[in-house]
């Protein structure tokens, strides 16, 4: 089973889920806005250096000072109404830590900025479970590219800000990995999965608690 997310277990090289809720349940993404600017926070962070120095936006050098591509890896997300989920690799035990303060201190200065509020919008620190073999890898994927597609807002579209576009080829980045998953998929007819990344997703029956157990920490909630 997958390690429990009360205890980090912060290896190299490791794989994880990561999952960070809004305090007292709240929203954490009001509009269209919100999303855009956060998906924005994923690339400076994690986009190819040389991609990111082309942007004209303040505080360039720092986001290039503090930029991890190098050191993590962002494998699969989908934004929420008051959550994130985020696949990951780190390279570093100490990766995961490192981009997730910076993640969220941008975003929550963003948003405070925005909103004329003060205080936490994150409740306490990031959940995150240690993935350990690679059928979890691949559900836990198709687990979060599902989840937009449940909610109905009236101001966003909540599937236009996940992953999926980027797996079915319809988008591209370069601060998002999406060969190492794809790659199980290419050229091979895996039984009981489809022979397509989209199939794969499509055939989603289960429920994600049979197959993930601990992984889908926001049950725990």
């Amino acid at each position: 089973m997958p390690s429990k997310n009360i205890i980090k277990s912060y290896v190299e090289g490791g794989y994880y889920h990561i999952y960070n809720r809004g305090v007292e349940k709240r929203q954490i993404f009001l509009d269209n806005q919100d999303c855009v600017v956060f998906q924005r926070y994923l690339k400076l962070y994690l986009g190819e250096p040389e991609e990111i120095k082309k942007i004209q936006i303040p505080r360039l050098q720092n986001f290039l000072k503090h930029n991890m591509h190098d050191e993590f890896t962002l494998l699969a997300f989908s934004l929420m109404p008051n959550h994130i989920h985020l696949e990951i690799k780190q390279k570093n035990a100490d990766s995961m830590i490192k981009f997730m303060k910076r993640l969220t201190t941008s975003y929550v200065m963003y948003f405070n900025r925005k909103y004329k509020r003060v205080g936490a919008l994150f409740q306490n620190a990031y959940k995150a479970t240690l993935i350990e073999n690679d059928s979890y890898l691949l559900h836990l994927s198709r687990y979060i590219h599902l989840n937009p597609t449940k909610i109905k807002h009236k101001e966003i579209d909540f599937e236009d800000f996940s992953s999926l576009p980027y797996y079915l080829g319809t988008k591209s980045a370069s601060w998002l990995d999406t060969n190492e998953i794809l790659s199980y998929f290419r050229g091979l007819n895996i039984k009981g999965k489809g022979t397509t990344y989209k199939e794969f997703v499509n055939a989603y029956r289960t429920q994600p608690e049979d197959i993930l157990g601990d992984l889908i920490i926001e049950k725990d909630d």
